[in-house]
């Protein structure tokens, strides 16, 4: 294990500064607003302060202060040994739950910031491809090899029984938490809660699509088709990369208000990544040519489960979020053993950015006293002096 400290060199920051002097915007028409993509005059504005205004050593700094980072090496089976970047927040109490906390696409260890939990060890791990963790250099890395990886830091920090807590990649819609709880639980993973709780065999999409429900696949179907073609644009131009995730943090949020500054510095994560951004996309295309993502008829984890339910969770038009919440229900035995639920009126895909106090009022319900996963960690639950 070794501490971390972001350091991005000033050539990198010269050649970011110098590609956006350079930029060349598309046109509009008049009155598109969202209509068409993100609205120039965003991109402008956002542009305009990243390249004149926005100070990335003071985010820099903070980050390094508010944010206890490390890196590890982990080595996955075929792969060799990666370096993992990743935070640990251990709790204030002496005996804290180990929550491992799983990001997706455009998300990164940032979804954490405001996840002080205190009767948890929050671990926030920067999956491989994602921030500052090292990249697979082979095809194939797919969600066997992301819980692998996952769990093999946990184990590695001394952990050998922990909780996890994702949403999109992070989630239990057959993807990396599930995973983690299919191999891995009973043993090590004891527990695990998600705010994307769908389960995604061919009778729930038959089932969502009769529900017309708003996901938006265009950027999918994309990512898991051709992500290096879409690699180059994103790799090569900091406002294709910009106008890439500011669609998707102002689209999949639920009217967060986001800060010039907020986003500039989430974009500047991808494009300062280790691996760089093309690498975030590949996850797309091995979960959708491995045959271990949506359709897979994997064993449904028996380790208890807890489901947090946001509005405005990008798979579901709210104004039907009442009608599909009692179809949900019925699923829920086809995505694990669910023994805690909680519906909000507010959030959306970023739960734990957007809405933290109601995500970690859920976990607390859960896991603290009387909860229906308390002292699921062996002589750990967080409430000892």
């Amino acid at each position: 294990m070794s501490s971390f400290k972001i350091s991005v060199s000033s050539s990198a920051l010269t050649a970011l500064k110098s590609r956006l002097e350079g930029t060349i915007f598309p046109d509009e028409l008049d009155g598109a607003g969202w209509d068409y993509g993100v609205p120039l005059a965003d991109i402008k504005r956002l542009v305009t302060r990243w390249r004149d205004g926005f100070d990335w050593r003071k985010e820099e700094e903070r980050l390094n202060t508010v944010l206890p980072q490390f890196t590890r090496d982990i080595e996955v089976e075929g792969f060799g040994i990666l370096n993992i970047h990743y935070i640990h927040q251990k709790s204030e109490k002496v005996d804290g739950i180990p929550l491992l906390f799983v990001h997706g696409w455009p998300g990164n260890f940032l979804e954490v910031r405001g996840l002080s939990i205190a009767q948890f060890d929050v671990v926030a791990i920067s999956l491989p491809g994602y921030g500052f963790s090292q990249g697979p250099k082979k095809k194939g890395f797919s969600l066997v090899q992301y819980a692998e990886v996952s769990h093999k830091l946990m184990l590695s920090l001394g952990y050998t029984e922990y909780v996890t807590q994702g949403g999109d990649w992070g989630s239990a819609v057959s993807y990396i938490t599930r995973e983690i709880a299919s191999r891995y639980g009973g043993e090590h993973a004891k527990a695990w809660h998600t705010n994307s709780p769908f389960s995604c065999t061919p009778y729930e999409l038959e089932g969502l699509s009769r529900m017309e429900i708003s996901f938006q696949s265009g950027y999918f179907k994309q990512q898991s088709t051709k992500p290096q073609t879409l690699g180059y644009s994103l790799a090569d131009s900091p406002v294709g990369l910009l106008a890439w995730i500011y669609e998707k943090l102002v689209g999949w949020s639920d009217s967060y208000p986001w800060t010039d500054d907020e986003v500039l510095t989430w974009v500047s994560i991808y494009w300062f990544s280790r691996a760089g951004p093309t690498a975030s996309l590949r996850i797309y295309y091995e979960v959708m040519n491995s045959g271990q993502g949506f359709d897979s008829q994997s064993t449904v984890p028996k380790i208890p489960m807890g489901c947090s339910l946001f509005p405005k969770e990008l798979e579901w038009d709210s104004k039907k979020y009442t009608h599909l919440l009692t179809h949900l229900h019925s699923w829920y035995p086809r995505i694990g053993n669910v023994v805690f639920e909680a519906e909000h009126d507010s959030g959306g895909h970023f739960a734990a950015y957007e809405k933290p106090e109601l995500l970690v009022g859920d976990l607390q319900k859960m896991f603290g006293k009387g909860g229906p996963a308390f002292g699921v960690v062996s002589g750990r639950n967080g409430y000892s002096n």
